[in-house]
């Protein structure tokens, strides 16, 4: 049927060319000879773009999926643009199984075993150009950094010399830094909600924290969003903004060369320096100046009394690789600090807020965290150290979970099928095929998480076995895998463990009784 229906020009023409050799096309009116051109034409168009269509759909056709999927990306990016591509993803995986064709050429894969595969640590499957879209760009050229970019050469020359910086040892110097920032937090709740009996909007305070705590432990210095409780230049606001047009266009990447990333438009716009760019410049500049000083520099919080050195920044360790290992670009120093800056917030700041709102959602599982916290022996410190915090099973759960139901990146970790192609759930997928694991999906399989892998349960990190917490974790896409796993996700566990427990325990928090009300009802309805 598709091979007659692909005919129809040829034999349209056909007919034409008779009608006209035998003169009666002369005697028909204008209108129709108009018409029979038009179907032609129209017939030509739908007959060549099935022709253009049917390897692509041919080459994929064994992998169950929606039709119109296997034809266009626009299904995908509907799915985001609608803010439903996770629930989306997850109900298809369901439907079809742990492998679904999501695009013409790209195929979701939801099973947990299929991890190792696809993000090995060698990268054989390299990063797609889901990745290109999501990249920085100013006056045409793309701004190197570790999530984004593609280039594997790239990534090497700006992970390899600076690993070391973000093991959970070296992180722990940086505790008092973040104690300072946690300290500014609770102070800031206390004088503007505590004391004046106003409602709190938690989950803006909390990316507020986020980008102070990852700026103390960058430059020594925060960002100023708690002092000032807002939002600094409009950062969380353009950030959001970005992210929101990138993610819908990620889904079709052709179309970032005619918007986002056209050279042209990018050169006629006028150029504007980011404000997290500035802020890691002007840093620079004073810790420059501070050297020609000879200073050993030491900031003091008065306050506090919290004395730490400079020099164990992330920015002075940037400086020190920079100094002794001549291949570092010019630009790595800037690429690894803004990266702090955008990587190291926003993600921590959906973890926490998704703990919070589970928390508050369900009571007892609040009540099970605080009752944990008062019976743990050793916890007499104003602040909840790391060390202590790993004697919290519960608290520990309650992030796991987090990570679980709502990871920070909802889409699928794109990659390419290397030439040789490879087998996939028991599929061999021919190279070049783009191939990805969202962990919105992966994180509810059934088979892992078990049958009520939709709810909030922190308690079934608890209750597993041993094998059976271990299968669990080694599911779990939150920091995404393989060796372009997110090299910060131990900034935010350390961020958490201590926020998290400190907050509990100094603060009694409650949603507003009218939330409360909605949640009631929105429960009964369940």
């Amino acid at each position: 049927m598709l091979y007659n229906f692909l005919l129809l020009p040829a034999i349209y023409l056909a007919v034409s060319e008779k009608m006209e050799l035998s003169g009666h096309v002369t005697s028909l009116p204008l209108w129709s000879l108009l018409s029979q051109k038009g179907t032609i034409i129209i017939c030509f168009v739908l007959g060549s773009s099935l022709l253009w269509l049917l390897p692509s759909y041919v080459r994929l056709r064994h992998v169950p999926g929606p039709f119109l999927a296997s034809l266009t990306n626009l299904p995908r990016l509907l799915w985001v643009y609608n803010n439903d591509a996770g629930d989306k993803h997850t109900v298809l995986h369901r439907k079809y199984g742990p492998l679904v064709r999501f695009g013409p050429n790209m195929l979701s894969v939801s099973a947990p075993s299929e991890i190792g595969t696809i993000y090995d640590i060698h990268g054989k499957f390299p990063k797609s150009d889901f990745y290109r879209v999501l990249s920085f760009y100013v006056k045409g050229n793309a701004i190197p950094g570790l999530f984004a970019t593609q280039d594997r050469r790239i990534h090497n020359l700006l992970r390899r010399p600076i690993a070391g910086i973000y093991s959970m040892t070296n992180l722990m110097s940086y505790e008092p830094m973040i104690d300072s920032t946690i300290h500014c937090f609770f102070e800031q709740l206390d004088q503007r909600f505590v004391q004046t009996s106003q409602v709190c909007e938690l989950d803006v305070w909390l990316q507020l924290f986020a980008f102070d705590v990852i700026g103390s432990i960058t430059f020594s210095k925060r960002l100023g969003f708690l002092e000032q409780g807002r939002d600094i230049d409009r950062i969380m606001e353009n950030s959001w903004r970005y992210f929101r047009v990138a993610a819908v266009i990620s889904q079709m990447p052709w179309l970032d060369y005619i918007w986002t990333k056209n050279p042209i438009l990018q050169r006629l716009r006028k150029a504007k320096t980011n404000p997290i760019v500035a802020f890691a410049s002007a840093r620079r500049k004073e810790r420059a100046i501070e050297a020609e000083k000879g200073s050993d520099v030491i900031d003091t919080d008065n306050e506090k009394g919290v004395q730490r050195l400079k020099n164990k920044d992330f920015l002075t360790r940037f400086l020190e690789v920079e100094s002794r290992d001549p291949a570092t670009p010019p630009w790595a120093v800037s690429a690894w600090s803004t990266s702090n800056i955008t990587a190291g917030s926003d993600t921590t700041a959906i973890l926490l807020r998704t703990i919070f709102y589970n928390l508050l959602k369900h009571p007892h599982s609040l009540a099970k965290l605080r009752q944990e916290i008062d019976i743990t022996p050793g916890l007499d410190t104003e602040l909840v150290t790391w060390t202590q915090s790993l004697t919290l099973p519960y608290l520990g759960a309650c992030i796991k979970e987090a990570g679980r139901v709502h990871p920070p990146l909802g889409l699928p970790y794109e990659r390419v099928v290397p030439p040789e192609g490879a087998t996939i759930c028991g599929q061999r997928i021919p190279g070049g095929t783009v191939v990805g694991m969202s962990p919105w999906a992966t994180h509810r399989d059934y088979d892992t998480f078990g049958t009520d892998s939709d709810l909030w349960r922190p308690e079934r990190w608890i209750e597993a076995n041993e094998s059976k917490r271990r299968q669990m974790e080694n599911a779990l896409l939150t920091f995404g895998a393989g060796n372009r796993s997110c090299i910060g996700k131990h900034i935010s566990f350390l961020e958490i463990s201590k926020l998290l427990p400190s907050l509990v325990r100094k603060f009694d928090v409650r949603l507003p009784l009218l939330f409360s009300f909605r949640l009631a009802i929105l429960k009964s309805l369940e």
